[in-house]
């Protein structure tokens, strides 16, 4: 079994939970396969289950083109940075880099990424789109705090909602961040995302290169 039900999240209706097992890969993995079988997958709402980790994975539907479809990265991540601050303890900053790395108090605590079908051209309508994000949920596995100095957990930082609550937290400020995007159309969303993050989407590349660990296949820790 790669699945555990029922899935116990409280999601927006435009939301369908899908929660894996704690041996069945990563959230973002099993989004994007998903995505490229199923043209029905989009709303697809995928909850990894491997312990030390909150994983998220969303699959999208666009209808611009890839150029302005991947901006919606933007809208992905504001979500994610509001869902952190909303749980967080008082007074410390949540901060978002262009690479997608979200920081807490200016430790690294996870991330965000894109992905797209690989065959999509730039001024096509891609298929579909997932954005996923990764937190840090407990860093035991690495023993003592001070061998990894450039990150942090939730756990660490006294972090009381659980994993679930901020899955239900990012789904509900990302419905509203997708929900401006189609009713004021990119450019209302990308401002909204701009005004939260201070981020250039020129400079947005959300390959999780600056967070994410293919090793461990999860943020860096």
């Amino acid at each position: 079994m790669t699945l555990a039900e029922p899935s116990g999240l409280m999601l927006p209706p435009a939301f369908r939970p899908l929660r894996l097992s704690d041996s069945a890969g990563t959230a973002h993995d099993r989004a994007c396969a998903k995505a490229d079988a199923d043209d029905g997958a989009a709303g697809t709402l995928v909850v990894g289950g491997r312990p030390g980790t909150v994983e998220i994975a969303v699959v999208l539907a666009p209808e611009e083109p890839l150029a302005t479809a991947r901006l919606v990265g933007l809208v992905g991540l504001t979500a994610l940075a509001e869902a952190v601050g909303s749980h967080a303890p008082p007074d410390k900053p949540v901060t978002v880099d262009a690479a997608g790395t979200l920081f807490f108090d200016r430790a690294r605590l996870g991330g965000g990424r894109l992905a797209w079908p690989e065959a999509c051209a730039e001024g096509a309508v891609p298929g579909w789109l997932v954005f996923s994000a990764m937190l840090i949920a407990s860093k035991r596995e690495a023993g003592d705090p001070g061998h990894t100095p450039g990150s942090t957990s939730l756990e660490e930082e006294g972090f009381e909602a659980g994993a679930d609550a901020l899955v239900e937290s990012f789904a509900r400020h990302l419905l509203r961040g997708l929900s401006l995007w189609a009713e004021d159309g990119p450019a209302a969303a990308l401002a909204r995302a701009r005004s939260t993050l201070d981020i250039d989407p020129a400079t947005l590349r959300l390959d999780g290169t600056g967070w994410y660990d293919p090793a461990r296949g999860g943020p860096r820790l």
